[in-house]
């Protein structure tokens, strides 16, 4: 089946699932009032209250089941590497599923404690990091345009956990807006899916793209529960899941930096967080009207729907600007 086929059938079939499981999902957490309240500090979304979470699951879902069907059906390798990448997935997915459980049991927004969730998020990462090394993977950061590379030794193993925890966490500080998060992971995972299609040398290349345009299928759907204004929220299930499931990818990929790219959006909502921490612990000022920094255009007096958009288009230039030196140059 030639690639573009393939590719359009998987995120075909993603997305239908994802549409369906979404139809029942939505109001099914409705009537079990798996539901959160919205932070006092954002009284302008109180109209938001009540909102349904863990909506990660109508994405989750439909992927994991894409993939192994179609592996199943001999469609797709069901190798070492696609189920290293499944088990960070689902594991992330789980811990974020343990943090809203939390949430809806206790009626507040503080979930598990932060010490808790680092814990088990550094513990996914290590078992992923001992797995990884056990495949003679090198500890080395490549940059394949400028034909770089950079040996890291034991250094490269807390390069990885930084960047599965801090994926993680980035992702799901930019889950605040209707609709940002889910839309930024969609174009990020296509820009990975082209990019692991390049990766000719990796056992499995062309399962990994495949689990790429699977959840890009699914998100797409679940966009249309969760788009403003939203039906459902994907909760931490979903964005802890979409974020170390993207940095699984580009590690295995060994497209580590460009991920600064990709997810560049990301990276600026997580700096902007640290920043204004840091700023009212030290300086006892504020950078930003409010942190993270799509609350901070809110602030400013613009529209959540303005917002989003400029946010899915400032991350679409970065992938379009990924792919054209991670794949074509």
């Amino acid at each position: 089946m030639l690639i573009l086929n393939k590719t359009i059938f998987v995120m075909m079939i993603a997305f239908i699932l994802s549409v369906i499981i979404g139809f029942f999902y939505v109001p099914y957490m409705k009537k079990l009032k798996i539901k959160q309240n919205v932070s006092s500090f954002l009284p302008h979304h109180k109209k938001k209250n009540q909102t349904p979470t863990m909506g990660g699951g109508i994405f989750i879902i439909p992927t994991v089941v894409t993939v192994l069907v179609l592996g199943l059906l001999d469609m797709i390798d069901l190798n070492y590497n696609l189920w290293i990448l499944m088990v960070v997935f689902l594991s992330y997915g789980f811990i974020g599923f343990i943090d809203d459980y939390t949430k809806v049991k206790m009626g507040n927004n503080k979930g598990i404690s932060r010490k808790a969730k680092l814990i088990m998020q550094l513990f996914v990462a290590i078992v992923f990091f001992y797995i990884f090394m056990r495949n003679e993977a090198p500890p080395v950061l490549w940059i394949y345009t400028l034909g770089i590379k950079i040996h890291l030794g034991w250094t490269y193993g807390l390069f990885i956990l930084f960047m599965l925890v801090g994926t993680s966490n980035a992702v799901n500080i930019t889950d605040g807006l209707d609709g940002l998060a889910g839309g930024l992971s969609f174009i990020a995972f296509i820009a990975y899916g082209l990019i692991a299609w390049g990766a000719g040398w990796l056992e499995g290349y062309e399962s990994i793209a495949m689990f790429c345009f699977a959840l890009s299928g699914s998100l797409l759907g679940f966009l249309c529960y969760n788009s403003h204004p939203a039906r459902i929220w994907m909760g931490d299930m979903g964005s802890l899941a979409l974020g170390g499931a993207l940095a699984t990818v580009a590690i295995l990929t060994r497209h580590e930096l460009t991920l600064a790219i990709v997810g560049g959006v990301f990276v600026i909502e997580a700096l902007s967080a640290i920043i204004q921490i840091i700023a009212i612990r030290k300086f006892k000022k504020r950078v930003f009207l409010m942190a993270p920094i799509h609350h901070h255009f809110e602030k400013l007096g613009w529209e959540e729907r303005d917002i989003v958009r400029l946010f899915w288009g400032v991350g679409l230039i970065l992938s379009m600007t990924a792919i054209a030196f991670g794949v074509w140059i």
